[in-house]
């Protein structure tokens, strides 16, 4: 078997995960922030929260490092110079950074103190789409770029 194609396809699914889990879990503090009056709710939706967050997407995205890493190191480290992976390293640093902000948030909620509305949660949850689409476009149209 072709360990680089079986890396990159697990990078892939990594990937899908943890962009799943960003596009979601704003999606939740929408609802949160909407019942966090209401203590039953809230505590559900600090235990939906919680499990995504910890169980789902900071190991997807630690996996995709991991593997996105193992595929630099199988094409050969010369690509760290390439112009369009360096933006693309550039848009996924921004992601990560974005995750460990709805982690901070996350955090608030649990200890009831987030005082953000559901406003800026509608409009926080499009950053990943964004850096989605750029990270994409870097890897699509990489020799144009470069």
């Amino acid at each position: 078997m072709n360990s680089y194609l079986l890396f990159k396809s697990l990078h892939l699914i990594a990937v899908f995960s943890w962009m799943a889990g960003l596009l979601y879990l704003p999606r939740i503090f929408v609802y949160h922030s909407e019942n966090s009056k209401d203590k039953n709710i809230s505590l559900v939706f600090k235990t939906m929260e919680k499990k995504l967050f910890f169980y789902i997407m900071t190991p997807a995205m630690a996996l995709s490092w991991i593997f996105g890493l193992i595929l630099v190191s199988l094409n050969g480290f010369e690509t760290l110079s390439e112009s369009w992976f360096k933006f693309k390293l550039l848009f996924v640093v921004l992601l990560t950074y974005y995750h460990f902000y709805l982690g901070k948030i996350l955090k608030d909620f649990s200890l009831d103190e987030c005082k953000k509305t559901s406003k800026f949660f509608r409009w926080i949850n499009e950053i990943p789409t964004v850096l989605l689409i750029l990270i994409i476009i870097m890897a699509i149209f990489k020799p144009i770029i470069s």
